[in-house]
């Protein structure tokens, strides 16, 4: 059995609260992959605007270059196109690799959301859920069928597992508005990479 760990995001732009939260997946959960998974279209958020997704997959390539070699990139959402939902992504990648165990991994702003996921029991029959603390945000496990607490993960689906807090109160929406605010300055918290990459393509102006 594969242990894989998925992240997603629309990462509009990537930044050092996600590897942070990669870091704890891989610390504490024996993942043998963890995958960052890009949306095309959120459900969930009006469109914020930015570069398109297929800049947004260059700009988390570019993150992960010299982060850790567990980790890559799952484009099957922006692939399929059109709004995102995490149930269909999982189907897809369970037919495709019936070996592996999933993991979903989060940051726990976005607990409030998960009863209103598109068929949040069907989600939980097919993966597992991994919430780390956010500065600032919810720490409560909402009533979601087939979601119960568990002291570690086993490998099997419907586990809720909480993770260490990353500590870090980073925004997308936040760094983007920064970002073309003020073109000359670099905010902190965007990996290098990234931020050579905005500046040379002219992103978020």
């Amino acid at each position: 059995m594969t242990r894989i760990g998925l992240l997603g995001g629309a990462f509009n732009p990537p930044h050092n609260g996600h590897l942070k939260l990669a870091r704890l997946a891989l610390e504490h959960l024996g993942l043998d992959e963890l995958r960052f998974v890009p949306t095309a279209v959120s459900p969930h958020k009006p469109d914020p605007g930015g570069p398109s997704a297929e800049a947004r997959l260059h700009l988390l390539a570019g993150a992960l270059q010299a982060f850790d070699p567990r980790c890559r990139v799952e484009r099957l959402e922006v692939d399929r196109g059109g709004a995102s939902y995490t149930v269909d992504t999982l189907e897809t990648l369970t037919a495709r690799e019936p070996g592996a165990a999933w993991i979903l991994v989060m940051g726990s702003d976005q607990l409030p959301g998960l009863p209103r996921w598109r068929r949040p029991e069907r989600v939980f029959q097919l993966a597992s859920a991994a919430v780390a603390l956010r500065p600032g945000a919810a720490a409560d496990l909402p009533a979601v069928s087939g979601l119960r607490p568990a002291a570690a993960w086993s490998g099997g689906p419907g586990e809720f597992v909480w993770l260490p807090s990353t500590e870090l109160d980073l925004a997308s929406t936040e760094l983007r508005l920064r970002l073309a605010a003020d073109p000359a300055h670099d905010p902190e918290g965007i990996p290098d990479q990234v931020l050579a990459a905005i500046r040379s393509e002219n992103l978020y102006r």
